[in-house]
């Protein structure tokens, strides 16, 4: 509703068509649209017909109409005009790249289509006409189409725009559409947007749902827990959801079984609501129509709350236009806050205060709170969005996106529909001395548009708005995020290595993006075996044969006739023998050359030693001094060759087994015949590389800081990295005890860390994938441990997947079948994560008591903290890796420290051998 100052003259609207206001351009209406509403100059002469798909007369003077508001809303922000280049098609790849494609008032979704234009730069399309659009039949999937590109103006970094031509057509990953009524254009954009094969971000089913004032406000109050206004309402045949829905206290529905007859029903509720309590102090109510005919149009008149006849007289001339689903509401008026004046109490009306909020759907469909603003009017009449200025607002609040969890895919208008951003309004009333926010109705478009206006402000850089503080940036992520899954869904691919219990998220991830996959295991009692299309047999162990198995390999995939699209491996021991497979068969890959330098560690560095560039800085600058060791011989010569202290480690080791500080050449020579004594194959500790042989190599020790940086990469193109800190381990050993997500690290920092890691990798050649690089940050900057050329192990996919809404595992099946990763250019964490690391020699007791396995699964159901378990069985022995990682979430670091802290100790994870504390100190 809106806030007025009671004390204000009464402002009414008449009841008759003509005062029937449309919010929005795209709201429905008929008729041309309005003329001489842009002052300005841009060329006029542009390509705005669309090849084989000619318009009407009315149809298109509105795509004139919307191309001459984008130019005037592109030159209010600052921005360049449209540059028309449809003269000379784009081709493409049509159905292999990311098309996000809007279809709706340029003024409504600037915030949006500027956003994607920095996010995924030429795949954010908007289109003035559904001319530009057409929907043809997909294959294998009856009753659903594919929607396909033929013309639109595309957005790129900068804010420039070209209007382009697409032959063949592009194929939209996802949709989004501005909907409404009317013969105009919202039914076309709703017809499009049904049962469409590709994600859509809202559909004429969901926004009736959502733009019904009376439904969301039941909602709201019920599931919410928020504030409405006090409101009777008389339905006529209500929705299937109105029906039977327990009223909320302040929300009485009345149901009419007719719209004629009820005079008697009308005064007696009407009444009874004027002298309720749930009005308060309440001087005024309103009496207006709801429903979706309605949405965006204000058909009301204000009533004193004690004059019963004019209010009952309203309802029942309103009932008269009532149709099925729709309602008569009456509600409270409340008074506005009165903003203070530096010149003292103001003689005029008070001012009226607005809240919009923009809630956006986020990884996990989990609501996320991008931008509130705040309109500012004037108190003696009503306050829209139109006739308000938006400003900044600080406030913490909650929205509701659940409602179409129980619908069907019929009444979503769709199996792939969904709504993925929602506008709440608030008023903002002063009652009992405080303020009072109180939820008025969602929408589907004005507030994203109010939040552009804000941004697009002169002055919002001087307000200290940030660039990732854009409302439309978590939106856009999710339009990416579904549009990746609709790139990948039935993609098949062959998997080379199953991996163990830390990698069973594999497995559930597949199924949860469609995918099809087929495993190669030298296991054949493996587990991951009953949940493949095809299981392959083969004994891989011997990694000195990988370039035969490959032959062999190829050969068996082509007698079984797969036709894949990619091939990948996330298993340390099998990268070299997926690079070489995917060589025979053609498939997208980093070289095995590539491969092979990045998986034996001394060569790793060696040959980075050797790379001095250009360009500047080079690699080498990362590099560290180090001697491969596979005889005694070889250790003494290393000792007077690499400075001690020093690390020695195995060549092809995983999970710092075997990891040793060694301080003088006895030191070296003890463990270097400890391990060849004691780690001989496979057999002895499978899973960490033995398979490759137990060689081992000597390095310098540097000390610093140490990290991670998990990196995308297409084409040789940084596509996204991230950032993690490690704790101090419990030196000789270099087993990682604590880390923490995102980087505390200061932002240049950050940056020296993620160039050093994309720089070591392209030195070595891997210019496709998702990669692991161990540095440190030492006091001449970063230094490289080793590169890992697959993604991320024990915990890492999972915390970049909670914080930053990006998934490493479909990034690299992306990569797998050669396309481009859709990832947001600067994904933003959610919070902080800290954890630490339980091993079984010092945690036995308490992982088979206080921190049980089922222990730690019950917390982690409540959300009391986040467990990844990395082994099955608690067997101690002298080379360990972790058994699991516990972490705890917080808004800062030192909430999360604080959490994990408490965990460890009320768990009996902390302890004198094991202080948990001092691993967290870094962190600080």
């Amino acid at each position: 509703m809106l806030s007025l100052d009671p004390s204000g003259p009464e402002w009414d609207c008449p009841l008759g068509s003509k005062d029937l206001e449309d919010e929005g351009p795209w709201g429905g209406g008929s008729g041309l649209p309005p003329t001489g509403c842009f002052p300005g100059s841009w060329r006029q002469d542009v390509g705005l017909d669309c090849k084989g798909s000619p318009e009407g007369t009315e149809a298109r003077a509105w795509t004139v109409y919307y191309y001459s508001l984008l130019q005037s809303c592109l030159q209010q922000a600052g921005l360049p005009e449209t540059q028309d280049r449809s003269q000379a098609p784009r081709t493409g790849c049509p159905g292999a790249e990311v098309t996000l494609c809007v279809l709706g008032s340029p003024s409504t979704f600037l915030p949006v289509l500027l956003e994607g234009g920095v996010q995924s730069p030429g795949n954010m399309l908007l289109c003035l006409s559904p001319a530009w659009l057409m929907k043809v039949p997909a294959p294998g999937q009856p009753g659903e189409a594919a929607l396909l590109v033929s013309k639109a103006v595309s957005f790129h970094p900068g804010g420039l725009t070209f209007l382009d031509d697409f032959v063949p057509p592009r194929r939209a990953t996802y949709f989004l559409a501005g909907l409404g009524l009317g013969p105009s254009r919202g039914r076309e954009a709703a017809e499009l947007a049904r049962d469409l094969t590709c994600p859509t971000g809202a559909s004429a089913e969901l926004a009736r749902l959502l733009e019904d004032r009376l439904l969301t406000r039941q909602l709201l109050a019920q599931q919410g827990g928020v504030a409405v206004p006090a409101t009777l309402a008389f339905t006529y045949k209500p929705p299937g959801l109105l029906r039977g829905g327990d009223s909320s206290p302040g929300l009485r529905l009345v149901e009419l079984s007719g719209k004629e007859g009820q005079e008697t029903l009308v005064k007696e509720e009407v009444e009874a609501f004027l002298r309720s309590e749930a009005l308060g102090d309440v001087l005024q109510v309103a009496v207006k129509l709801s429903g979706w005919r309605w949405r965006g149009r204000q058909a009301l008149r204000l009533h004193p709350r004690a004059e019963l006849g004019a209010v009952v007289n309203t309802v029942l001339a309103l009932l008269e236009k009532l149709e099925e689903e729709e309602s008569v509401l009456v509600e409270a008026v409340y008074p506005p806050v009165q903003l203070p004046c530096s010149d003292g109490p103001s003689p005029g009306p008070g001012l009226a205060v607005r809240i919009c909020a923009v809630v956006c759907r986020t990884q996990g469909d989990r609501p996320l709170l991008s931008k509130v603003v705040c309109g500012v009017g004037r108190g003696d009449r009503p306050l829209r969005h139109h006739n308000s200025l938006p400003r900044t607002l600080e406030a913490a609040l909650t929205a509701m996106l659940a409602l179409e969890a129980g619908l069907s895919a019929e009444q979503r208008g769709g199996r792939r529909a969904h709504t993925d951003f929602l506008g709440v309004d608030f008023a903002l009333t002063a009652a009992g001395g405080m303020l009072t926010p109180v939820a008025l109705e969602l929408n589907g478009g004005l507030c994203l548009e109010a939040c552009g206006a804000l941004e697009g402000l002169w002055a919002a850089p001087r307000l200290g708005l940030a660039a990732d503080e854009a409302a439309a940036a978590p939106l856009v992520e999710t339009m990416l995020r579904r549009s990746a899954r609709c790139l990948m869904e039935g993609k098949q691919l062959l998997v080379v290595g199953a991996g163990g219990v830390s990698k069973k998220f594999v497995w559930e991830a597949a199924r949860d993006y469609g995918l099809q996959l087929h495993l190669v295991e030298s296991d054949p009692n493996h587990f991951a075996s009953q949940l493949v299309q095809t299981f392959i047999h083969f004994d891989m162990t011997e990694h000195r044969r990988d370039e035969e198995n490959a032959r062999l390999l190829a050969e068996l995939v082509r007698a079984r006739g797969l036709k894949l699209d990619g091939c990948f491996s996330y298993w340390d021991d099998c990268l070299v023998l997926t690079a070489l497979l995917c060589q025979e068969l053609g498939l997208p890959c980093s070289p095995p050359a590539a491969m092979r330098l990045a998986k034996k560690k001394s060569l790793t560095q060696l040959h980075l030693l050797r790379h001095h560039g250009p360009p500047w800085p080079a690699p080498s600058l990362h590099a560290v001094p180090c001697c491969p060791l596979e005889s005694e011989a070889d250790v003494e010569r290393a000792v007077h060759q690499v400075p001690l202290p020093g690390v020695m480690k195995l060549e092809f080791g995983a999970g710092a087994v075997g990891v040793r500080l060694v301080e003088d050449a006895p030191q070296c020579h003890e463990h270097f015949s400890r391990i060849t004594r004691d780690l001989q194959g496979e057999a002895d500790h499978p899973g960490i590389g033995l398979g490759w042989g137990n060689a081992m190599l000597l390095m310098e020790f540097v000390e610093g800081t140490e990290h991670d940086v998990d990196l995308v990469l297409f084409g040789g193109r940084l596509l996204a990295a991230f950032v993690s800190d490690n704790g101090p381990t419990r030196l000789p050993g270099f087993t990682e005890t604590a880390a923490c997500m995102p980087t505390g690290l200061a932002p240049e920092q950050e940056a020296q860390m993620v160039q050093a890691a994309f720089r070591c990798c392209l030195g070595c050649g891997l210019l496709d994938g998702v990669f692991n690089v161990e540095l440190k940050l030492t006091g001449a900057g970063p230094r490289l441990i080793e590169i890992n050329p697959r993604m991320g192990g024990f915990y890492l996919r999972d915390w970049i997947l909670e914080l930053y809404g990006v998934d490493l595992l479909l990034a690299a099946v992306m990569v797998a079948c050669g396309l481009r990763p859709a990832l947001p250019t600067r994904p933003r964490a959610r919070g902080h994560l800290m954890g630490v690391m339980c091993l079984v020699s010092q945690h036995l007791q308490a992982l088979s008591s206080t921190a049980s396995r089922e222990t730690l699964q019950a917390l982690h159901d409540r959300g009391l903290l986040r467990l990844n378990l990395l082994e099955e069985a608690l067997v101690p022995g002298e080379y360990e890796e972790p058994y699991c990682s516990v972490a705890c979430a917080g808004s800062s670091p030192t909430e999360a420290r604080l959490r994990l802290l408490g965990l460890c100790q009320g768990l009996g994870i902390d302890g004198p051998s094991y202080p948990v504390a001092h691993f967290l100190s870094h962190f600080k």
